[in-house]
């Protein structure tokens, strides 16, 4: 739906610091889009690199009216909000941008294509991309992603939200640079935002959601030596359906596990803990097999999120890692993917 020429502001109120701005940091640490302005009232005037440490000189507004002087076409909301659904106060920023001429890019769970208010405001050339929309003509899962000759490396993850996405984009990225044919798949809105294409998992029905991971893959592998496959989700949290469809729609020949240092329990249930990195390896494996059903499929490596911590800190917890896992551990964001993809390929 975008073109490449095009010029993105982000609407990310409240999400340049705070725990719900992943897509559009996402964004600006990954996408090759022009992005002219970050629209957040709470941060308005600081620098993205301090804040962030994201390495993209973006200057941050407090209101559309303020991004319309760095001249965008598109406004991508960059905010992933607990069940995805638009806040009400953000109408009215979109309802401007639309009268703007901006067209309109919407990863929330509420469809806005569909609104009569905000259909009347477009114009000629205007669009709006609700991305969390289930593709058409999907079937049931079959299994037959294992007959594919290349490389699926799956992330997967002992919670949400701790870099599943980044990891499997750095693994692309390195995989690129050792001149491997590489493709990321992504599997949710803001990887669909990056690359253009994938699938919004948490939008398809449950039935489907094997066969949609399974056409993906299927699509995208016979000419590729290796497919990075972004995961969702956990095996260990109570909310979470996604990882299952992945493991059997994609049927992974390797899996990378991502954790964030320190965690000991899943962020919104603090109830559930994470057990020990070893037992959630064995849970992983074991999972992916199905007691020999599938292919057996090893944990490579592992990802380490260190963002919260200092640069001795993070040393010192990726040794520790290593120690009880007995596996290759780096964080791909902060040092690089490198030392993952050796222990895979």
């Amino acid at each position: 739906m975008m073109q490449p020429d095009q010029r993105l502001a982000i609407l990310l109120h409240e999400g340049v610091q705070g725990v719900q701005g992943k897509t559009g940091l996402t964004m600006l640490r990954y996408s090759e889009a022009a992005i002219v302005a970050v629209i957040d009232r709470a941060t308005a005037g600081a620098s993205i690199p301090e804040l962030t440490g994201i390495p993209r000189d973006v200057p941050i507004v407090a209101s559309v009216a303020d991004a319309l002087t760095h001249k965008p076409d598109v406004l991508v909301i960059g905010i992933a909000l607990l069940g995805g659904v638009l806040p009400k106060d953000w109408r009215q920023d979109i309802q401007q941008a639309i009268a703007a001429g901006l067209s309109i890019v919407n990863g929330l769970h509420t469809p806005l294509n569909r609104d009569p208010t905000l259909q009347a405001l477009l114009k000629p050339g205007q669009w709006i991309w609700d991305v969390r929309q289930e593709p058409p003509a999907l079937g049931v899962g079959t299994g037959q992603a294992r007959s594919l000759s290349c490389l699926r490396v799956l992330t997967v993850g002992t919670d949400m939200s701790v870099g599943k996405m980044s990891t499997s984009l750095e693994l692309h990225r390195a995989s690129v640079k050792q001149g491997l044919r590489s493709r990321f798949l992504a599997s949710g809105q803001a990887g669909m935002m990056i690359s253009g294409s994938g699938i919004p998992l948490d939008a398809i029905r449950v039935d489907f959601a094997a066969g949609a991971v399974e056409q993906l893959v299927m699509q995208a592998g016979s000419d590729r030596d290796i497919l990075h496959i972004e995961g969702q989700g956990s095996l260990l949290h109570p909310a979470s359906t996604a990882t299952l469809p992945l493991l059997r729609g994609s049927q992974p020949t390797h899996l990378v596990l991502v954790h964030r240092a320190g965690q000991t329990h899943i962020r919104n249930a603090p109830h559930v803990q994470i057990p020990p990195l070893p037992d959630v390896i064995q849970l992983y494996e074991t999972v992916a097999a199905a007691a020999g059903a599938f292919a057996s499929v090893q944990v490579a490596a592992i990802a380490l999120n260190t963002g919260h911590l200092s640069a001795s800190e993070a040393q010192q917890a990726i040794e520790q890692v290593q120690q009880k896992t007995q596996l290759p551990c780096t964080d791909p964001v902060r040092l690089s993917a490198k030392p993952l993809l050796d222990a895979i390929v």
